[in-house]
C-alpha cells in the first residue's frame, strides 16, 4: 500500500444540506487523517482554475457558477491508497449510478449537484492541493492511533 494525499471538497449543495460533518465522519471512521480544512466561498477565478480541464466543454460556465455560489469545505486527507479508496467511497459522478452506501449513492440526486469532489489520480491531487492550500496550511502531524490502523 502507498501512503498518499488527496484533495476532497464538500460542494455547495452538500454544505447547504448540512452534510459536511457526515462526510468528514466517513473519512475519519475509515482511518484517514485530515491534514487541512478550509470553509469558504471560492472565487470564480478559483473555480475556473479548479475545473480548467473542462474549459472547452459546454457545461464549464455552469460548473464554475455553481462552485462559486456558496461555501465549500476544502480538505486534504492522507492515508494508504487514499485516492482510490476515496473515489470508491464517493461513488461515481452520476449519483443515480452510485451504489447505496457511497456518499453520492446516499446523498446525491443530480449530476450537477453531486455533493463531493475528490482527486482522480495522484497528479490531480498534487495540483488541487497546491491550488486550494498554501504549503503552510497543510499540517504535518503524528497521529498516535496510526499504529492501530497501519502495519
Amino acid at each position: 500500500m502507498q501512503r498518499q494525499r488527496t484533495f476532497l471538497m464538500v460542494k455547495p449543495d452538500a454544505v447547504q444540506r448540512g452534510l459536511v460533518g457526515e462526510i468528514i465522519c466517513r473519512f475519519e471512521k475509515r482511518g484517514f487523517k485530515m491534514l487541512a480544512l478550509k470553509f469558504f466561498t471560492p472565487t470564480r477565478a478559483l473555480a475556473e482554475a479548479h475545473y480548467a480541464e473542462h474549459k472547452e466543454r459546454p457545461f464549464f460556465g455552469g460548473l464554475c457558477d455553481f462552485l462559486s455560489s456558496g461555501p465549500v469545505c476544502a480538505m486534504v486527507w492522507e492515508g494508504n491508497n487514499v485516492i482510490s479508496i476515496a473515489r470508491t467511497m464517493m461513488g461515481v459522478t452520476k449519483p443515480e449510478l452510485s451504489a447505496p452506501g457511497t456518499i453520492r449513492g446516499d446523498f446525491g440526486i443530480d449530476v450537477g449537484r453531486n455533493v463531493i469532489h475528490g482527486s482522480a489520480v495522484p497528479e490531480d491531487a498534487v495540483r488541487e492541493i497546491a491550488l486550494w492550500f498554501k504549503p503552510e496550511e497543510v499540517c504535518e502531524w503524528t497521529r498516535t492511533m496510526d499504529k492501530h490502523i497501519y502495519e
